[in-house]
């Protein structure tokens, strides 16, 4: 890649490195980031270094089609060095995969070297090895963030708190120039100090200052206080430069005909009224219980609306071989048909949300959806299960996109959401225009974000200016 101006007086062509870690909501950022820096606009060479072989299934079907799909995005495969998972006995699978590319970032250093990288882009799980490792080559090194700017002030004061509260208990935290993050929103891991993410995600918190800069998948109207904060100084002074990019495009890779799964969803969304259906998914990362899932599906039943629903009940996509029946009662799937689809399959959740027949997105708060949702004008019933997304939600609140009930309870705690609760809330929302119109006014600010000249639009520029310089 030509990393500087020819003869003309063309500009330079930087070449960046873009290094996700496990699991699709690290791994569809990154992705999104290759389209948009290698396009026209910004006229970028990029390679992408994925670990062979990935941890699910909805990863390797999205690297293939994201190669296939942009030749200009290139393949830099990170291969690992040995890792003993018996080491973390009962740890999550995309855990282990973080720890153990946290190990082998020693070997990043040939691989960065032979590709003529101009600057590398790292995933916020493995900042503080790949920092140094960067540091050591001189090569300039920025951290894609890939949940909210809200959760990366937790991220970059958390190890400050720790100091201060001298081993205490973890209870609400005050993030300077933010706002107050509840004890009830703090990821569940960072309650245990010797869990593994705990570990990984305060050594991570530590090293960001020494980032050449962050990227920031949202958009300044949508989180003012902590965008505000992380670039005066005020959450931790001489923070490097935070690059608000979102929120980012996503990117269609399909090619020729859709798959069958596809094609029988989109093609029911298709015939139903407009804002008529509930769609619901609570991602890629977490299971549900298979007894709240029953709940979910009276609750889902019982509200009288269309809906589209995906089912997740493995931590895995790989291990699922549950049969929708036995998840989720018997008859139900009769009951609801023509009214709801419910599929185990992966969803083209772009594609959903862009359905003039979607009027309600319930969903798990994971920071792709919320930022979708964003997009698409979309009000979003937050349901946050588990890690950021409670933090996330809260955003969502705030920012007018959607509605809360911060009384659901989430992965470990006691209570399970009743079916009657959902119903409830599920009218209720769907009947509310002013939650529509201020999730509509999200939509707008979103779409200036991005357009030539708009906040977000300019930061993407500055930072590809950085790499050429």
């Amino acid at each position: 890649m030509p990393t500087s101006g020819d003869a003309s007086g063309a500009l330079p062509h930087p070449h960046v490195v873009l290094l996700p870690s496990a699991g699709m909501g690290h791994l569809v950022p990154f992705s999104r980031l290759a389209v948009s820096l290698s396009s026209s606009d910004h006229g970028c060479g990029v390679s992408v270094a994925p670990v062979p072989p990935p941890v699910s299934s909805a990863e390797s079907a999205h690297l293939e089609a994201l190669f296939s799909a942009c030749p200009a995005v290139r393949r830099l495969d990170f291969h690992l060095a040995r890792f003993d998972a018996s080491e973390f006995p009962g740890a999550d699978p995309f855990f282990l995969r973080f720890e153990a590319m946290r190990r082998s970032a020693p070997l990043l250093g040939p691989l960065l070297a032979g590709a003529g990288a101009s600057a590398l882009v790292t995933d916020i799980a493995l900042a503080s090895v790949v920092i140094p490792v960067a540091k050591e080559l001189g090569l300039p090194c920025y951290v894609l963030f890939t949940a909210s700017t809200a959760m990366l002030s937790l991220c970059v004061h958390f190890p400050a708190y720790l100091d201060a509260n001298a081993g205490g208990p973890v209870g609400d935290v005050d993030v300077p120039g933010v706002y107050r993050i509840s004890k009830a929103s703090i990821p569940q891991a960072l309650h245990h100090p010797e869990h593994l993410f705990t570990r990984q995600f305060v050594a991570n918190g530590r090293e960001l200052a020494k980032a050449d800069g962050l990227l920031v998948n949202s958009f300044d109207e949508f989180e003012p206080e902590a965008i505000a904060a992380l670039r005066d100084g005020s959450v931790v002074a001489g923070f490097p430069n935070v690059f608000s990019v979102g929120p980012l495009a996503p990117v269609s890779f399909s090619a020729g005909e859709p798959a069958e799964n596809q094609a029988d969803y989109m093609q029911w969304l298709a015939a139903q009224p407009a804002r008529s259906v509930v769609y619901v998914s609570f991602g890629s990362r977490k299971a549900i219980s298979k007894d709240q899932l029953r709940e979910l599906a009276v609750g889902l039943e019982a509200s009288g609306h269309r809906f589209l629903w995906v089912v997740k009940s493995t931590v895995v996509d790989r291990d699922d071989e549950a049969e929708l029946s036995e998840l989720l009662g018997e008859g139900f799937l009769e009951r609801v048909q023509g009214r709801g689809m419910v599929t185990k399959g992966w969803v083209e959740q772009e594609e959903v949300l862009k359905q003039e027949s979607i009027g309600l997105f319930t969903s798990h708060c994971g920071w792709n959806s919320v930022t979708e949702a964003a997009a698409n004008g979309l009000p979003v019933l937050a349901w946050p299960r588990f890690g950021d997304q409670r933090v996330n939600a809260g955003v969502v609140a705030r920012s007018g996109l959607g509605v809360w009930e911060e009384r659901w309870s989430w992965e470990g705690e006691e209570g399970m959401v009743s079916g009657e609760s959902i119903a409830e809330k599920v009218k209720a929302v769907m009947a509310d225009e002013t939650v529509r119109n201020k999730a509509v006014s999200v939509q707008d600010a979103a779409a200036k974000a991005v357009a030539d000249g708009g906040t977000s639009y300019r930061s993407l520029a500055q930072f590809v200016q950085r790499c050429r310089d």
